[in-house]
Parts: C-alpha cells; sequence; structure tokens
C-alpha cells in the first residue's frame, strides 16, 4: 500500500491495499490514476490491509478529510475505537462466510472423526484403527445467526446432522440466547460464532461448560474471548470435553500453554478467512462500496461511527 507520490487528482480520495485497486480503476470512476497512490491529507475512503499491522490504524489521526473506512474482516471490535469522530466504520460481512464455514465444518470432522489423532500418530508409524463419532446424526448447536452462523449451518445440515441455530433473539429458525442453558444438555457439537461484544465476552464460561453433556465438542470459530480459556482447558485436561479452536485468548497462544498439550483439543491458528475464497469476495465488496460511495449511496454493512 502506498501512501504518497500521489498527483492532484479524484484517485486522492482512495487509499487501499494494492491488491485490491485495479478491482476499482475504472475510466467510469474517475480513478484512472491508480486508488493506492494517495497523500494521507487527501483520504476520504480507507481500505486497512487484511491481517495488516495494527498501525494500519494509526494513520487515521492524519486523514482529516476521512468519510469512510472499510474492513477486510467482519470482526470490527478493536477498529471502532481508532475511528475518528463521525467516520463511518464498514465490515466484511459476506466475504468470510464461506471459507470460515468450510473450515467449522472441517474442524468439526477432524475432531469427530479422530483426524487429529490419526496424524499425531503417523510420525511413528502408529495404525490406530477404531471406531469414531460421526458428524451425521450429531446434534449441533450453532450459537451466531448472522452470515457467518447461517453458513455453517447450512454446511452441518448437508452431512445430515440435527441443528439448531441461536440468535440474540428468537425468530422462524432461530432459537433465542436465553434458551441457552436448556439447549446445551443436548448438544453433541456447540459452534461459537458469534460477534465479540460485552455480551459475548466470557459468554463460554466454567457454567457454560458444565451444562454440556460428556465428550460433546466446542468449537470457535469467532474470538477467542468468547470463551474462557482457564475453564475451557480445565474441562479438556480432565478429558471431558473436547475442543476445536481457530481462535484462542490470547492469541497467539503462547507455546508453553497447556492447551497445546491437550490430546482432544485440536487448534488452527486463526485461519477461518483466510484462504483463496478472500480475495475475489472482497474485491467484489470493495467495488460495491467504491461505487456507492462515489454516487452518494450509503455504503453497506455500516456497524459504527467513529465518537
Amino acid at each position: 500500500m502506498t501512501t504518497s507520490g500521489a498527483p492532484a487528482a479524484e484517485a486522492a480520495r482512495l487509499l487501499m491495499p494494492d491488491y485490491l485497486v485495479d478491482a476499482v480503476a475504472s475510466p467510469a470512476l474517475g480513478y484512472r490514476d491508480g486508488p493506492s497512490q494517495c497523500p494521507l491529507d487527501a483520504v476520504e475512503f480507507y481500505v486497512p490491509p487484511y491481517l495488516g499491522s495494527p498501525d494500519a490504524l494509526t494513520v487515521l489521526d492524519h486523514m482529516p478529510r476521512l468519510r469512510v473506512v472499510q474492513l477486510l474482516t467482519a470482526g470490527f471490535e478493536d477498529a471502532l475505537a481508532a475511528v475518528p469522530a463521525g467516520v463511518r466504520l464498514c465490515n466484511a460481512a459476506g466475504v468470510h462466510d464461506a471459507s470460515t464455514a468450510e473450515l467449522a465444518v472441517g474442524l468439526m470432522i477432524a475432531s469427530l472423526r479422530g483426524i487429529d489423532a490419526f496424524a499425531r500418530a503417523m510420525p511413528t508409524g502408529r495404525w490406530l484403527p477404531d471406531r469414531h463419532r460421526a458428524l451425521a446424526d450429531s446434534s449441533v448447536l450453532v450459537i451466531g445467526a448472522g452470515g457467518v452462523g447461517r453458513a455453517i449451518a447450512a454446511r452441518t445440515g448437508a452431512f445430515e446432522a440435527r441443528v439448531t441455530l441461536v440468535g440474540r433473539t428468537a425468530r422462524p429458525g432461530v432459537r433465542g440466547v436465553d434458551e441457552l442453558p436448556r439447549l446445551l444438555g443436548a448438544a453433541d457439537v456447540v459452534v461459537l460464532a458469534v460477534p465479540l461484544d460485552d455480551s459475548t465476552r466470557g459468554m463460554v464460561d466454567a457454567a457454560f461448560l458444565r451444562r454440556l453433556p460428556d465428550a460433546a465438542l466446542v468449537v470457535n470459530v469467532a474470538r477467542g474471548a468468547v470463551v474462557d480459556t482457564e475453564a475451557l482447558l480445565a474441562e479438556t485436561a480432565s478429558g471431558r470435553l473436547c475442543a476445536a479452536l481457530d481462535v484462542t485468548d490470547p492469541e497467539p497462544l503462547p507455546p508453553e500453554h497447556g492447551l497445546w498439550q491437550v490430546p482432544n483439543v485440536l487448534i488452527t491458528p486463526h485461519v477461518g478467512g483466510n484462504s483463496s475464497a478472500f480475495l475475489p469476495r472482497a474485491r467484489a465488496l470493495v467495488a460495491q462500496q467504491v461505487r456507492r460511495f462515489v454516487t452518494g449511496e450509503e455504503p453497506a454493512n455500516t456497524v459504527g461511527w467513529g465518537r
């Protein structure tokens, strides 16, 4: 991403990673000079890089004309506090649904069918034939009824699991979060797909985990802080529960952390959205958002305003 050397042109209104530039560099939109070539004091529409440094948000204070910050992540909890007053913050809702749902299903199958254990046995040439649980006929509770949660539910149902979708409030096809104390006791698998906010931080605590039946699997593709890490470590280390985690708290998980040593825990390094599915979806979203910005329409996916 370049931040200097731009000609004084309409293109100076946009700043985004170079891999998105040609998605919006259309003469019809007036960005023929290349929207990544842009001095900070001219930026009105900013797309921070995906998986970039936290410093990518510190430049916001040097953008006096800024009107829109378009994230490339669905999560926005860290960005909201950095956005200047009056600036619109948009997230990348929809961009990561398919990829994150795919990983969630992969984590379920790998854990239930013992694929992680088979992989660990390969270096020593151990042959471990055994009967493992199937996703088929399992009772799966997907907590989070947004785009990612719905995508997980759809794919999980295709494996002939019994899927229950849980959201903040009950509505057709979705159970309310207030029903969780009763629903947890019948869940073979719980998948977490909620945003991180005050209502979800630490929601999976010791009491939540105690309600799950023995051998239940907890899958987290949301945010690490949704789960009380020490409570999860206690339940998995005892062998009572299993877990498959794409996110942890803290993150990255330190090498000495106890979760790494628990045989019934599978950990991936926060790669739910980071797949080949990301770029084409990100380019389509940014192109749509820029068109809205240029024509004076309200951008989609507004999640807050700077304050």
